[in-house]
């Protein structure tokens, strides 16, 4: 079984500073953490190949500094390791960056690509189903479960009010949720064999044959108009009542302020 990760690095939202002139991420500073539902993707891929003696390989499309990401996967236990750079990505949406790792991955054997369900720092949940959508690949989102069965897989998805199990055969393409893993931690052995044996092969867009037209700034019709971060949270106000009068209390204030 040859499985493909789609990985993206990006800002660790804990440490995200808004520019208050320009609206914008300020990045220089910030520390990049391998997106979590990736993590939980690649995590569920080395499960499988521990458990089935599949071959997994990571891609991810950034800039260089996102070679630390690829290298963090190699140390967790993948096989290898792609990454698509080049300066006609720059400015990508969703649509563009889609288009990109499509291309890539028709440079590649797989019968599984995995995906996150998001991330971090766009929160769309479209790459994925994207992609799919190039390669006319069978898709399942929102993936908490997965079995290997003959001449396929069994995926149980998600539900807000429950889960659906579904069979299907491969080719596909799956977005993980955190329900799905707790992602490992990296090894000693690995880390000596990511330095040892292992490279990151880089790729650029005449490497992956993409359209030069559906990439990047021009082939992004998304345009951002203004981020913003969180307001913090007030004072909260602390009540000490009887449980009953407590209850009351707190119904009379969702009432007041129109939650209920």
């Amino acid at each position: 079984m040859n499985i493909v990760v789609c990985l993206k690095q990006v800002p660790d939202t804990n440490e995200v500073k808004i520019d208050p002139k320009t609206g914008t991420l300020i990045r220089e500073g910030v520390p990049s953490i391998i997106n979590p539902d990736d993590k939980n993707a690649l995590e569920e891929s080395l499960r499988l190949k521990d458990e089935h003696g599949a071959h997994v390989t990571v891609i991810s499309m950034g800039p260089p500094q996102a070679e630390k990401a690829l290298r963090e996967a190699l140390a967790m236990g993948a096989d290898e390791a792609i990454l698509v750079s080049d300066r006609a990505f720059a400015g990508a949406d969703t649509l563009a960056t889609s288009h990109a790792l499509a291309a890539t991955l028709k440079k590649l054997d797989y019968d599984v690509v995995f995906a996150g369900r998001q991330a971090i720092d766009g929160d769309t949940a479209q790459v994925g189903p994207e992609i799919a959508e190039h390669l006319n690949l069978a898709q399942i989102t929102y993936v908490e479960k997965v079995n290997v069965i003959k001449g396929g897989l069994k995926v149980r998805r998600a539900w807000e009010d429950g889960y659906e199990d579904i069979e299907v055969k491969t080719p596909v393409l799956l977005t993980a949720i955190k329900e799905l893993n707790e992602p490992r931690y990296m090894n000693i052995k690995n880390i000596f064999e990511m330095f040892q044996t292992k490279e990151v092969k880089v790729w650029n867009a005449a490497d992956i044959g993409a359209d030069i037209a559906v990439l990047g700034l021009k082939g992004s019709p998304t345009k951002v108009k203004k981020s913003m971060t969180k307001e913090p949270k007030g004072k909260g106000e602390l009540i000490q009542l009887p449980a009953a009068e407590a209850a009351l209390y707190a119904v009379s204030k969702l009432k007041e302020n129109h939650f209920i």
